[in-house]
This record gives C-alpha cells, sequence and structure tokens, in this order.
C-alpha cells in the first residue's frame, strides 16, 4: 500500500473511519515488517502524545491486520532496535554423530539378523570393524547399546523397516477347543451360567444350566456364588442327576469352568472337556438358546438376593428338571445337505418329543444309562403324573418361591 501521500493525524484519521468495513491482511511478512518501520520513523511515534498513539496504532492495526498485543510487541522491539524483523537468537545445535547411512546400515544388520538385542548388535558392528575391517561400520562399533534403540525409533529406521508382532493368544492348557462330536450319542453336555442381575452393588444368584447336545436332557440349579466351594458340589450334582453316562463336558471360556479344579474334576470321572473356539458362536448356540427358553422364561430377568439360592435350586430339583425332561416337548433337528454340499436344519414335527423320548428312540438306547438305571424306572417317572399335572405343580411352586421373594423385598423396602 502506497501511503506516502498521507501527511498528518487528520488525515489518518479520516482514513481509519472511511475504512471501517475493510479488513486488510499483509501478504508478506517482511514488508509488512519494513512498512511499520517505515510508518513509525515518519510519524516519530514515540513523540506524539498519547491520544495521538491511539489514532496511529488504529491506521496501523488497520492496514497490518496485526491484533493490538502482537503491534504492542512489534512496536516495543523498534523502540529498543530501531527496527522491526526476526530477532531470534540462534539455536543450539548438537552435533550429529550417527547419519542417516548409520541407521540405514543399522536397518540392513537388523534384517538380516532378525533384530538382535542390543548388546548382541553393538558385538556385530565391532566384528565388522575390527575383525573383518568393514570401514562402514566404524562410526557404529563405538555406539552405546541404549543408544541403538534410539536409533530404531528414528523416522529413518522406521521408513526402512516396519516389525509387527501378532497378538499372542494365552496359552491355557486346560480343555480343547474344539466343537463337541457326539454322533448320536447322549452324554455330552453343554454348560453355561445364567446371572440373576445386579442391584446396589450386590451379585444376584447364578444359575447353572446344563444340557445333553443329543437328547436336550436339561437340569438346571442354582448357587449363591461361581466360586470352587460353591460350584464343584453343585456340578458333581448336575452330572449325577443325568440318567446316561457322562461323555463330554464343554463350556465357554469363562473363568468358573476353565481351572485346574473342574478339569481335576472332570478327569477323574474320565469326562472329555471341551471349550469354545474363537469366533465360532455355534459352539455353544444350544445352551445360549435354552439360556433364553427355559431359564429366562422362568426366572425372569430380575434381581434375586443370592440367599434365595438354595430354595430356587430345590425348586429345580423337584419340580423343574422333571417337568422339562419328561413333559415338555421340544423340536429336534433334522440335518440336509444340499447339491452345494451346505448343510440345512429343518424342524419336522415328527420328530417333536421330550427329552426321556428322545433317549428312548435312540438305537442301543439302553446301553447309555448309567449302572443301576433302568428304563422301567424312568418310565414309572414319567406315568406318576401328566403333562398338565406336571406343569401345574410347576407353576405353583414357581408362585409360591417368588411371593416369599416379593414380600421379603418388600418388608425391606418398607420397615
Amino acid at each position: 500500500m502506497n501511503t506516502v501521500h498521507f501527511e498528518g493525524l487528520d488525515q489518518i484519521k479520516k482514513f481509519v473511519e472511511g475504512t471501517a468495513a475493510v479488513t486488510f491482511s499483509p501478504q508478506d511478512r517482511q514488508e509488512a515488517y519494513s512498512w511499520l518501520t517505515q510508518m513509525l520513523a515518519k510519524l516519530d511515534y514515540f513523540r506524539l502524545r498519547k491520544r495521538d498513539k491511539g489514532v496511529v496504532q488504529n491506521y496501523l492495526r488497520k492496514v497490518t491486520g496485526y491484533s493490538r498485543q502482537q503491534l504492542t510487541r512489534l512496536i516495543k522491539q523498534y523502540k529498543q532496535d530501531r527496527k522491526i524483523g526476526a530477532n531470534r537468537k540462534p539455536r543450539h545445535v548438537f552435533s550429529c554423530t550417527y547419519q542417516a547411512s548409520d541407521i540405514l546400515l543399522l536397518a540392513k544388520t537388523d534384517a538380516c539378523h532378525q533384530t538382535l538385542s542390543g548388546g548382541a548388535t553393538k558385538k556385530l558392528f565391532e566384528r565388522a570393524y575390527m575383525l573383518y575391517g568393514d570401514v562402514d561400520y566404524e562410526r557404529l562399533s563405538k555406539i552405546s547399546i541404549a543408544h541403538i534403540y534410539n536409533l530404531r525409533r528414528s523416522a529413518t529406521y522406521q521408513n526402512q523397516r516396519r516389525h509387527f508382532t501378532k497378538t499372542q493368544k494365552s496359552k491355557v492348557d486346560i480343555g480343547c477347543r474344539r466343537r463337541p462330536t457326539p454322533n448320536g450319542e447322549p452324554g455330552y453336555l453343554r454348560v453355561d451360567t445364567v446371572h440373576q442381575g445386579d442391584q446396589d452393588k450386590q451379585k444376584g444368584v447364578y444359575h447353572i444350566n446344563a444340557i445333553d447336545e443329543v437328547t436336550q436332557f436339561e437340569i438346571v440349579c442354582s448357587v449363591e456364588y461361581i466360586s470352587e466351594r460353591y460350584l464343584i458340589p453343585i456340578l458333581q450334582n448336575i452330572l449325577e442327576a443325568f440318567p446316561f453316562k457322562i461323555k463330554g463336558f464343554h463350556s465357554d471360556n469363562g473363568s468358573e469352568y476353565v481351572n485346574k479344579v473342574v478339569a481335576r474334576l472332570l478327569n477323574k470321572l474320565l469326562i472329555e472337556f471341551t471349550k469354545s473356539r474363537p469366533r465360532r458362536s455355534n459352539d455353544n448356540a444350544l445352551i445360549e438358546s435354552k439360556n433364553g427358553c427355559i431359564v429366562r422364561k422362568y426366572f425372569g430377568y430380575g434381581f434375586i438376593p443370592k440367599h434365595w439360592a438354595k430354595e430356587m435350586n430345590a425348586f429345580s430339583q423337584q419340580h423343574l428338571n422333571s417337568y422339562l425332561n419328561f413333559h415338555r416337548p421340544a423340536y429336534f433337528a433334522m440335518v440336509k445337505i444340499d447339491s452345494r454340499g451346505k448343510e440345512k436344519k429343518t424342524y419336522p414335527y415328527k420328530n417333536m418329543m421330550t427329552p426321556y423320548e428322545k433317549l428312548r428312540s435312540l438305537p442301543n438306547a439302553s446301553g447309555f444309562l448309567k449302572d443301576g438305571i433302568c428304563f422301567e424306572d424312568l418310565d414309572k417317572t414319567v406315568k406318576e403324573k401328566t403333562d398338565l399335572e406336571s406343569a401345574q405343580q410347576m407353576q405353583a411352586a414357581l408362585k409360591e418361591l417368588f411371593q416369599k421373594i416379593f414380600s421379603q423385598k418388600q418388608s425391606i423396602a418398607n420397615p
């Protein structure tokens, strides 16, 4: 901007007022500094009155686009040095001992030797220079072990070598990660834990649900905690409650099952222990579906204090388990393989039966039963009461149980 024709403060004041709606911004910093120096000298800024200095500052801010604070710093610099410009002290720069060529040589050495430790890498540098006379390693032969790791973190090194380590799975020797293969035989259980909610940082009852894959024979139990003290006796009761021999035990990867105590119990009974594979949701799909349509259907989702575990466990053993296995029909899948070799499951009505009827329908069914158990005794259990009577008794016992739980909650809430 050419401002040579501005002779006095009156013209400057009129210029500022006439360009109130106009903004300026300098294109080059050095030109702006040079113009500021020229104008401050021309107007003899430091001899002006305070009011006139304000007029000049408004004019300078208008033309340069600088803020009040920035312009104040520049005027202070002009007062001290009689010039405006870069006045930075030279930065102290340390001498660079190791050049880019040394870092590239380090990357090459690491690539050939699969990134040894810092001490081993330093020894390779010393051998390369002293033993084999390679002058390229002269500087690297004197490097410290710690600085080798610094150079490995540099951008030059990282651009040459990028080393990625895949996530290592935790190796737990308990159980085998695979899907059970019952081959149409009963005795391969799917087991899972269902939690009955939290309230005020208090844990509720835990339900242990176990179901046979082939017959859908199901046992539900309840415990206060899923620690070894409570879980091991319940698991023993579950294994004894099934009328047939148990050959397999499959669970997810929860620590309540994948531990040495449970593994010792299963090994003692010669039961194969398997656990679900990662990213294979179908491995435990059967028990998950039963958690929803059995446990949640009858016990709900609401919080139940853990001290009710004994009463709920008694209800399951006396009413629920008998109803599920001897009086409640269930669908059984029929697997068909299409022309592309893909399995497709259908659930025909003719295959609907109770778990006990499914057990009886298996070839050589009596051979799967435990010693001392026969179908004649199990048939008597079926005929003791009809399906309707079993359901009515189960519902009445469940209603009575929930009335006790609800009445206690009410008495605590309204003392």
